[in-house]
């Protein structure tokens, strides 16, 4: 999209007790949620510095606040974009594959790194493994339609899925272990918000200190702890949406499946 086209009000940016990439950050806030639709590119940081007649630099800020709110998404190699409006996290058993394409999107999974090597205690409790037993670590980016979303790092009963270094794992884990009659059928999930680290939004192509909403994940089939993953998903893209009931708070106990980090 050229600067020309880039809808906005008629706003300029003057000198004045208001420092200009505050200024430039409303003028852009307002055409992103009032004029352009989810996914929309934005003019690139040269066009809006010639247009509103600033400095890159007070572009590069006034942007990264709007990336940082959620409001913008950078691509890398593509650009900046208007915010998609945010996807809601499942909170069943679902494979990642199967989610995004019930969603009418393409997924995709960048194998990250695969290891065989002692877990954290907590691990070692959730998948009932004796202290110093080894386990299988498995590191996965998951991208749907090519952005980035997810960064997975999950570890696996080493006697339960002995073969999971074999399968494809850029595909569906669950759809493959089905395949060979391991069906996870329970799960205790945990979640909580925090801060990218640098590894982490990296992968994301996000800031480092963006939000973050992560998932922990004690998988098990007939009662049998296979899997202890946790996934962190973009805070830009996803929200979580639950249904409360009034019930027991003894009519559960997560402790007792592998307990929360």
């Amino acid at each position: 999209m050229s600067a020309a086209a880039f809808p906005s009000r008629p706003d300029r940016v003057v000198d004045g007790p208001t420092p200009k990439h505050a200024q430039l950050r409303e003028i852009l806030r307002h055409a992103v949620e009032r004029e352009l639709p989810p996914g929309s590119p934005i003019p690139s940081e040269r066009e809006l510095a010639e247009r509103y007649q600033v400095s890159r630099l007070t572009v590069r800020s006034a942007i990264g606040k709007l990336v940082e709110e959620g409001l913008l998404s950078r691509v890398r190699g593509k650009g900046t974009f208007t915010a998609s409006r945010r996807m809601e996290l499942q909170l069943y058993l679902m494979s990642f594959t199967d989610d995004m394409r019930r969603r009418g999107l393409e997924p995709t999974t960048e194998v990250l790194g695969t290891t065989t090597e002692v877990p954290p205690a907590a691990t070692a409790n959730a998948l009932g493994l004796a202290e110093g037993a080894t386990a299988l670590r498995l590191k996965r980016l998951r991208r749907a339609d090519g952005i980035p979303l997810a960064v997975e790092r999950g570890w696996y009963h080493p006697v339960k899925v002995a073969g999971l270094f074999d399968l494809d794992l850029t595909r569906s884990l669950y759809a493959q272990l089905a395949e060979q009659d391991i069906r996870l059928d329970h799960a205790w999930q945990t979640v909580w918000a925090e801060s990218a680290d640098k590894e982490t939004a990296r992968l994301l192509g996000i800031r480092t200190g963006s939000p973050l909403l992560v998932f922990r994940r004690v998988s098990s089939m007939a009662g049998a702890p296979v899997e202890d993953m946790t996934s962190w998903y973009r805070g830009d893209h996803y929200q979580v949406t639950m249904q409360l009931d009034r019930s027991s708070p003894d009519s559960g106990n997560p402790a007792k499946h592998g307990g929360t980090r």
